[in-house]
């Protein structure tokens, strides 16, 4: 019988006050297992081209530069060797743990787009090239500040600029993070929540548009400027991040999970899953299982 694997659930070594924990490594490769863990975490990867990272249900192979930011105690993540040839990987890792109510500092207007930022990143929150060499100086020389608090301030300096950055992307769907779904807009909150409430369900159009009060076809062009994505579009990753997470949390087969998440057909859910995904669903399944080890 196969032995059971799961996400380890990392202990970090921040300790009762402590703030903050960097570790600024070079390695030749990844072995750290699929993880997750209590404290916020932002990741910088240097040099490591062809590195595969994982963040819920979403993979991607990296190039020289990776910025990720995941605030989310349940968001499993992992960076794999995959097809990375480097001799010199930097890996810069800072944990840190802040109160971010709204009685607390963050709550306060002079950090509102942190706190924003931080909120997005529950889903995990990658960040481009501009953004990455405007905080790489604070980055490279953060683990040799020996003063606490202006490493403290130093961090601090990074995320704030982080956050006024544009054309950061969240990685995990909301479903498979789950993440309540949020909007501006109170007439697509309303639907964005009948759709995760029905994903199971067939989704027509009339029914969507009368629940935000238009007509089907102004509530297609409200949704896509909106959202920036068309409605099918929307309710496909919806039913995916739930398939996902059923894939790597119970042992139900593919043919169950597909009717379950709302697919018509199993042939349908394969072709649309390897489409979004990159991979079949078993092979989704294989991977996440290959690399979770039980602690």
């Amino acid at each position: 019988m196969a032995e059971e694997r799961r996400v380890i659930h990392e202990i970090t070594p921040l300790m009762g006050k402590d703030v903050l924990y960097i570790a600024d490594r070079h390695k030749k490769e990844f072995t750290y297992p699929i993880h997750n863990h209590e404290v916020f975490e932002l990741n910088f990867v240097e040099h490591a081209s062809g590195v595969r990272r994982v963040v819920g249900d979403s993979s991607e192979v990296i190039g020289e530069y990776d910025l990720v930011l995941i605030t989310s105690p349940e968001l499993e993540h992992v960076w794999e060797q995959h097809d990375c040839k480097s001799e010199d990987i930097r890996e810069i890792t800072v944990q840190f743990d802040f109160p971010l109510g709204e009685d607390s500092l963050f709550g306060r207007n002079p950090f509102f787009s942190m706190r924003k930022m931080l909120n997005e990143a529950r889903k995990g929150l990658c960040f481009p090239l501009s953004a990455i060499m405007k905080v790489y100086g604070m980055l490279d020389t953060l683990s040799t500040i020996k003063d606490g608090f202006y490493a403290v301030q130093q961090f601090l300096s990074i995320l704030y600029e982080l956050s006024r950055c544009s054309g950061a992307r969240t990685l995990a769907t909301s479903s498979y993070a789950k993440i309540a779904v949020e909007d501006d807009s109170r007439r697509i909150l309303k639907v964005k929540n009948y759709i995760s409430k029905n994903y199971m369900d067939e989704m027509r159009l009339a029914t969507l548009a009368s629940i935000a009060g238009m007509s089907p076809s102004a509530f297609s062009r409200f949704f896509k400027l909106h959202t920036g994505r068309n409605l099918t579009d929307y309710i496909i990753d919806m039913r995916l991040g739930y398939a996902a997470r059923m894939l790597v949390d119970t042992a139900r087969s593919i043919s169950e999970i597909s009717f379950a998440c709302g697919f018509n057909n199993l042939s349908n859910f394969n072709r649309i899953f390897k489409r979004k995904k990159g991979c079949s669903p078993s092979e989704f399944r294989e991977n996440y299982h290959k690399t979770r080890i039980i602690v």
